[in-house]
Formats: C-alpha cells, sequence, structure tokens
C-alpha cells in the first residue's frame, strides 16, 4: 500500500495543477465507508475518492459522493438514482445495467479466519464445511460468486463479520486485506492477535467506477473519466 500511497500523491498533485471551470456539471455518485480506500471522515475522503474526484474535475465535472450501505449502494444505483458508483470490483453481469470504467488498483481479497483454526485451502471445494461471511451485495471473484454449494452469511458490512468472527458465529470471512486490518487496528484493537489471514489470497482486485446506462450521458461521463485515467493513473501493485 506504500507504492499505492506515494503514487497516489504524485497524481493528485499532477492534476491539481488544472483548474475546476466554474461552469462544471455537476455529478452525484454513491460510496460506502470503506476505509483506508474511502471514507466520508477521512482526509479527503481517503485515495480512491481523491483519484476518482479530481480525475472527474480535470474533465469538468464536480462530483459530490453519499455514503450508504453498500447493497444500497448498488440498488439505487441501478436504478439510476446516482450518475456514478464505486469502487466496485469487476464482474460481466454488471455489464447489464452499467458502464464500467478502466481499472485502477485495489487490493488482495483474503478470508480470515481465528487464529489457531488451520483452515486451509487448495480450491473452493476444500471449504464446503464451513461457514463464510459475506458482504451483502459485494463482489468477490467469479469463481467464490459462482460457488453456490458454499454456506455463505450475509451481512450488512465488513466490521459486522470481524465480531462474528471473533465470536464463533463464522469460520471464515472474505475481505479486502487492507480494509480488514484496517477495522481491526481502529475497532478492535486489543483483539488483532486473535485474527489470522488464511492462504493463498481469493485474488488481488482492480477498482472500477460504474455509470448506470439508464442515466443521461453515461457514455459520455465514462469516456471523460477514462480519458483521465489512462494516462495518468499509473501506480505499481506490487
Amino acid at each position: 500500500m506504500k507504492t499505492v500511497r506515494l503514487s497516489t500523491i504524485a497524481l493528485i498533485f499532477s492534476l491539481c495543477f488544472y483548474a475546476i471551470s466554474a461552469s462544471a456539471e455537476n455529478l452525484t455518485g454513491a460510496s460506502l465507508n470503506w476505509e483506508p480506500y474511502i471514507g466520508e471522515t477521512m482526509p479527503r475522503e481517503g485515495y480512491v475518492a481523491e483519484v476518482v474526484k479530481e480525475a472527474f474535475s480535470r474533465e469538468g465535472y464536480n462530483l459530490e459522493i453519499q455514503y450508504m450501505p453498500w447493497a444500497r449502494v448498488v440498488a439505487l444505483s441501478k436504478e439510476g438514482r446516482f450518475d456514478v458508483y464505486f469502487p466496485e470490483y469487476y464482474a460481466e453481469e454488471l455489464k447489464e445495467d452499467f458502464l464500467i470504467s478502466d481499472p485502477f488498483p485495489g487490493g488482495p481479497l483474503v478470508f480470515f479466519q481465528k487464529k489457531g483454526a488451520n483452515i486451509t485451502y487448495n480450491s473452493m471445494e476444500d471449504l464446503r464445511s464451513y461457514k463464510i461471511g459475506v458482504v451483502r451485495g459485494y463482489v468477490n471473484t467469479p469463481e467464490f460468486d459462482a460457488a453456490e454449494y458454499l454456506t455463505k452469511d450475509p451481512v450488512t458490512e465488513d466490521m459486522q463479520n470481524i465480531l462474528k468472527l471473533l465470536a464463533g458465529r463464522i469460520d471464515l470471512m472474505v475481505v479486502d486485506k487492507y480494509v480488514g486490518l484496517h477495522l481491526l487496528r481502529t475497532q478492535v484493537p486489543d483483539r488483532v492477535n486473535e485474527i489470522e489471514i488464511v492462504e493463498p489470497p481469493l485474488g488481488v482486485n482492480d477498482l472500477y467506477v460504474c455509470f448506470p446506462k439508464n442515466t443521461k450521458d453515461a457514455e459520455k461521463r465514462l469516456k471523460a473519466f477514462n480519458n483521465v485515467s489512462r494516462p495518468l493513473i499509473k501506480v505499481s501493485k506490487n
């Protein structure tokens, strides 16, 4: 994440050389509190918000973000209540209702388990006997999401899964590595050592901005965003 942060700072400084037009078009966006990537109480709302807002401002748009639970973000965006929502993981089925931007860096998606549980896996089949906490509305990975034979227990947000895992109510939870570690360190710092990461990770997921097809000028706005993100969002994932 250090490389991401340093490269992001360079990106933001380069974008700030461009003045925001006085006649900027207002856009409404929807997201969730997903620190350390994005959050309404974070400085400048976090890396993701900063990148997306600056990219839009370079093309003459002023983006205001509303924060809410993720399932509501996706549902309301699908209805055309917002011009964009983010940060989303890629899934082919999203293309039915949304135009999807070029990617920008995310992080590794992993399983958390209670220390000492000794859960290992080589394939999704190895996880049949476990109760797995997920967040309602999240895209994870194609293989995991398609595995209907797994026992998946949905909640509204990641922190709920952490508390359920600590209480022994689930065996595993799916979470972005950095989001999960951030929540442990800030919300239950005295219990950080009770949780460990299961190897290997499910994958490393890029992030995307989604534009509802049923909103005005969705294709135009997508092209405007990509015009900036292609040359300027060059952040190493290593």
